[in-house]
């Protein structure tokens, strides 16, 4: 089973390198200990569309790798074009071209799926079933069909065999990652490794239908007395990690105008509705759905919007969304030097040396827009900008952040599609001063007091036992101390190099004293130069002599 398994991985490895340097990679490849796993006579095409590989950019010819290594390659590229603060900026515009759609998997392989998770036969299920499905993407394809008591449904069914790739090929990239971290370094990727931890953690996510379940479980409880906004319920009893029955939504994109005015609707109204529903989620629940693009928002006939799609959901923490809103507020007020503060309070990990150089780029960015009319602004520069300088200060905040600036980004361009008008930040800025006004709250700081009083008591309850601990030890001779030395190598190389000059000088002078005893001893006139001088007296004072230049030498060139 194990060597089965190792085999399978090499072989998804080869097909893998053969991508990379079908596209011009190869420095990847051959600078590292990969190059083992080539094949000789590897054949590699040079060519992409009729066009020389390498008059592709780096970033163009990263897509299509991913184009090519399949559905867990595709989905992973467009997870990390929501993440600025990892990849640089062309980068994301390639990656944000990648398409989800491949073929669908036959009829005959779905049915046995679906039987076999739910344990019974298709028709015991089901009055109708399409064969052909209704959409296929990278983890799953949908099919529609109906319930015996006449609800029209939609079938999620997963692809199969689909764990069991995700699986290798995540073991292999982070194997890839390992062995050339420098090079992704090296390129603008910082912290590659995170980069696949984040990325399993929401491809496994994705993998397990229940989670989508439990999502729509919690839309449904959270937003049941909102009459404007529906959720379709998920079917828990025909539902399970492969398979997800859904209610049926009949009504139109949000962007389809001609329909909605059809319905009697104003589509600039709607917009707004449908702007404001989210920013709800974001700043009220500190939840919200994490893929508004306009496939899954969905306008019945009645005028109620409703969301589809809840296998992605963002989360933000109660300290993180009091922050964010910071960051909008102190933007709105041309405050600099607060929108730094609460950008760093937001962060997770920074690196920021100078924080005056940090609010002189914020300064930049709000007298940039606040020289803009209302029509021109949008949350899609602001959110550009303010990407970028995050980038390029590595700052890393929570992910839920960038899919809320991506979000953000995507219902604008709906609104202006259907609302020339439509700006983003316009609804934003209120919920950011509502929320600052909640941080703010009898009720909110008496919960932050809560907290402290807790922190505070946890450690006044542990102090105590944990001197007597560490007195106890040093008692009894157990205290041990663990010194980190940071840049360690860099120390030994200079100790060795201290050690190696002494051991070089204790030579020299035991050479010297021992050519100065030898010229006193009496070996004899075969041993002795006309002078009486003896020739390994005279030999000892030559190497030490050459000793000693060497080491002068070293040391002075040490100095330049």
């Amino acid at each position: 089973m194990l060597f089965d398994q190792t085999f399978k991985n090499l072989k998804r490895a080869r097909e893998i390198i053969a991508v990379l340097l079908k596209h011009g990679f190869e420095e990847i490849v051959v600078s590292t200990p990969l190059k083992n796993l080539v094949p000789k006579t590897q054949q590699r095409n040079w060519t992409r569309d009729e066009k020389p590989v390498f008059a592709y950019s780096r970033s163009e010819r990263l897509r299509m790798v991913c184009e090519e290594l399949g559905p867990t390659f595709i989905k992973g590229a467009q997870v990390l074009s929501n993440r600025p603060d990892i990849l640089p900026k062309e980068l994301i515009e390639e990656f944000e071209k990648l398409q989800s759609q491949v073929p669908p998997f036959e009829y005959e392989i779905a049915k046995n799926i679906i039987e076999t998770e739910l344990s019974q036969s298709l028709d015991d299920v089901f009055s109708h079933f399409t064969k052909k499905p209704i959409g296929s993407a990278s983890i799953g394809q949908v099919h529609r069909a109906r319930l015996h008591n006449g609800e029209d449904v939609v079938i999620k069914v997963q692809r199969p065999r689909v764990r069991q790739v995700v699986e290798t090929d995540i073991a292999i990239m982070r194997e890839i990652v390992r062995i050339a971290r420098n090079y992704f370094e090296k390129n603008g990727i910082s912290h590659p490794m995170d980069v696949v931890d984040a990325f399993e953690k929401s491809l496994y996510k994705e993998l397990d239908y229940t989670i989508e379940a439990r999502n729509i479980q919690l839309f449904r409880e959270t937003f049941k007395k909102n009459k404007q906004f529906y959720v379709p319920k998920a079917y828990r009893a025909f539902s399970t990690n492969k398979v997800l029955v859904l209610e049926l939504i009949k009504g139109c994109k949000i962007t389809d105008t001609e329909q909605l005015s059809a319905w009697g609707m104003n589509p600039a109204e709607i917009a707004e509705r449908g702007l404001d529903i989210y920013l709800t989620q974001i700043f009220e629940y500190g939840f919200f759905h994490a893929d508004p693009h306009p496939g899954n928002i969905l306008i019945r006939k009645d005028g109620v919007i409703c969301l589809i799609d809840f296998g992605m959901v963002g989360k933000l923490m109660r300290r993180d969304k009091y922050a964010f809103a910071g960051v909008l507020i102190a933007m709105g007020q041309h405050d600099a030097t607060a929108m730094a503060k609460n950008l760093r309070k937001l962060a997770i990990d920074d690196n920021i040396q100078d924080m005056r150089a940090l609010e002189y780029d914020l300064n930049e960015l709000i007298e940039d827009f606040a020289m803009l009319d209302v029509g021109d602004a949008s949350v899609a520069d602001m959110a550009t900008r303010l990407q970028k300088i995050i980038y390029d200060y590595s700052i890393r905040v929570p992910g839920g952040v960038f899919i809320i600036l991506r979000a953000l980004t995507i219902l604008e361009g709906i609104g202006k599609k259907v609302h020339p008008r439509f700006n983003a930040f316009d609804f934003v800025k209120p919920y950011g001063v509502k929320l600052l006004k909640d941080q703010y709250s009898a009720e909110n700081i008496s919960l932050d007091l809560m907290a402290t009083f807790t922190d505070f008591s946890s450690f006044m309850y542990a102090f105590p036992s944990e001197v007597k601990d560490i007195l106890k030890k040093m008692r009894l001779g157990d205290l041990h101390v663990n010194i980190d030395i940071v840049n360690h190598e860099h120390i030994l190389d200079r100790l060795d190099y201290v050690v190696n000059r002494l051991s070089l000088t204790l030579i020299i002078v035991a050479l010297i004293i021992g050519s100065s005893i030898m010229m006193n001893t009496d070996l004899g006139p075969a041993f002795k130069t006309e002078g009486g001088i003896s020739y390994f007296s005279i030999a000892g004072f030559l190497i030490a002599g050459g000793l000693g230049f060497i080491l002068v030498f070293n040391m002075l060139r040490k100095k330049k």
